[in-house]
């Protein structure tokens, strides 16, 4: 943990250096074609403050910005504006971005949303990298040569290889921040890239290019597009975050009717996630082992004799797979998907049988009823419980995966009492 928290730091103070050192390079040298720094820089500024109020749950964001994303990359790699060179450099580029992502940062900020400062962290060290790669030989006049087509697809061979490296600084700081695995955080972000990381690419390539033939006129133009998707986006987060409630809501009617325990489907869902990124799951995944795990004890409803404190894990075999069954049918009526359905009416068969979630469900379900009320020494011993039955009922990388986790200290809603 300390491995991972110190390259957290050194990621924020790299790109706290390099925005100081741009800073004081260019107040000594002044600011170079102002109009074309403004210009960009409210697009910049724009970009970030239009981002959604409900972000992804993924710590390793794909993406969200692609406005601002784009006009900072496009300042990077600007050579030209209007037919006549420009002359801002790296160290303007970087001082441009970073003061306008800050500045379209602060209704966030307000909001007490985050992590803000690592995402300002990875725009500047993005931009950093592009500039440096293309500023510097531009104004040596090392691409004089290059015209048409070849700039064009120079420009974009930069903006691909920026993109990626990006990539790899988010699931990075993801990596630090929370101590999941880097390798599907990586695999995330690479995987969000084809979509929006394309059109990041193809309108920052296609503003410099506009820029530097018919001037700032360009910039609103080919910003509509992004400026849409982020609309998208937002609404898209919107509706994300009021299908989540509502799920949420239906998984507490087994608490209102008194089948479970006061808040038992939410720290379920939440011990599940934990160990499903353990284990390395993938983003989609984790959505469906979410919901599956807020409703696993849907079934419970359709009981005539309630089972008592709503402990599964203790009952028969087969009484488990009735009400595992009962669950499904319901979850197929709520519409909350086939997938969802198949982990509920899948978490009391045999685990070599089960998909990865209803392993994991299983495992957490059968933890959470018997920590509950086993005191202060219940946690070693549901996990040796568990670790017993490793040989027929619970899946042992899922049981070894729930060890890590609690040694993590990863659970985030705690246990009753």
């Amino acid at each position: 943990m300390k491995g991972t928290r110190w390259c957290l730091g050194v990621v924020r103070t790299g790109a706290a250096l390099l925005v100081a050192g741009s800073l004081l390079v260019t107040l000594r040298a002044g600011v170079e074609e102002r109009g074309v720094a403004l210009a960009f820089g409210a697009l910049v500024a724009v970009g970030e403050s239009a981002l959604p109020r409900c972000r992804p749950r993924s710590p390793g964001l794909r993406e969200a910005a692609p406005l601002g994303a784009a006009g900072s990359l496009s300042y990077a790699l600007l050579g030209e504006h209007a037919g006549h060179a420009t002359h801002h450099g790296l160290a303007q580029a970087v001082s441009v971005v970073a003061a306008a992502s800050l500045l379209g940062s602060v209704p966030r900020i307000a909001r007490g949303e985050g992590p803000v400062l690592d995402h300002l962290a990875r725009r500047v060290l993005a931009v950093g990298f592009a500039a440096a790669c293309f500023q510097p030989l531009y104004n040596s006049g090392a691409f004089d040569t290059w015209s048409g087509p070849a700039y064009a697809l120079l420009l974009l061979a930069l903006l691909v290889l920026t993109v990626l490296c990006e990539a790899l600084l988010a699931a990075v700081l993801a990596h630090a921040r929370t101590g999941w695995p880097l390798a599907p955080l990586l695999r995330d972000e690479l995987r969000g890239l084809p979509g929006i990381g394309t059109a990041v690419c193809a309108t920052g390539a296609v503003m410099a290019l506009a820029v530097a033939v018919v001037g700032l006129w360009a910039l609103p133009v080919f910003c509509v597009p992004l400026l849409l998707t982020q609309l998208s986006l937002r609404r898209y987060a919107a509706v994300r975050a009021t299908y989540r409630q509502t799920i949420a809501s239906l998984a507490r009617a087994t608490e209102i009717a008194g089948c479970t325990p006061h808040g038992h489907a939410r720290r379920v869902a939440a011990l599940s996630q934990a160990v499903g990124r353990d284990l390395g799951l993938t983003e989609p995944e984790l959505t469906v082992l979410e919901y599956a795990a807020l409703m696993h004890d849907i079934g419970q409803l359709s009981l005539v004799d309630p089972v008592p404190a709503g402990a599964t894990a203790g009952l028969p075999p087969d009484r488990q797979r009735r009400i595992a069954l009962l669950g499904g049918a319901v979850v197929r009526q709520t519409g909350a998907g086939e997938r969802v359905a198949t982990v509920v009416e899948r978490q009391a068969d045999p685990y070599p049988e089960q998909p990865p979630a209803a392993r994991i469900v299983r495992v957490v379900n059968a933890y959470e009823e018997k920590v509950r009320d086993a005191g202060p020494g219940g946690p070693l011993s549901a996990l040796e419980e568990l670790r017993l039955g490793t040989g027929g009922e619970y899946a042992p990388e899922v049981v070894e995966a729930l060890a890590r986790v609690l040694s993590k200290g990863c659970l985030t809603l705690p246990f009753p009492g």
